[in-house]
């Protein structure tokens, strides 16, 4: 949990050059959630978020963008009531970002060649970001931040 947690941690500390009023500013880096389904792999995603915020007590708002592929439909009880707002609650997706969340319920076997298409046909190719190279150095960042913590 705490690997998983430190690499969503790097992301969000991330800072890159934006654009505001002409100057070179630094914008923060954000996190995103895309789940193909949902049950215990999307609870151990989402969990990164509370991990990070309540057991190490580092300060955070939660996923930045969430986007969700399922045919569970939270009337029938098939998402365990797991929608993104419910998501909010436990501090899993940032609640000003809320809006932003989307469920498409869709057979993941049609939506994900579908979204991989569109990601294709907009965007170049990037190069390998090799998280499970960088553990180290995401882990010495979540450390340093939870020595910060009032938790420590």
């Amino acid at each position: 949990m705490n690997e998983t947690a430190a690499i969503v941690l790097a992301a969000k500390r991330k800072a890159g050059p934006a654009k505001a009023g002409g100057k070179a500013e630094k914008k923060p880096g954000r996190s995103a959630c895309f789940i193909l389904g949902g049950g215990s792999p999307k609870n151990f995603l989402l969990q990164t978020e509370p991990q990070i915020q309540e057991v190490l007590g580092i300060d955070e708002r939660g996923h930045d963008y969430f986007l969700q592929v399922t045919d569970a439909r939270p009337d029938t009880g098939g998402l365990s009531g797991a929608t993104p707002g419910e998501a909010v609650s436990w501090g899993k997706v940032d609640p000003e970002r809320l809006p932003d969340a989307v469920v498409c319920y869709v057979d993941s076997t049609v939506a994900l060649p579908i979204i991989t298409a569109y990601a294709l046909a907009k965007h170049p190719p990037r190069e390998p970001k090799r998280l499970y190279d960088r553990r180290d150095e995401f882990m010495n960042l979540l450390r340093s931040e939870y020595r910060k913590s009032k938790r420590r």
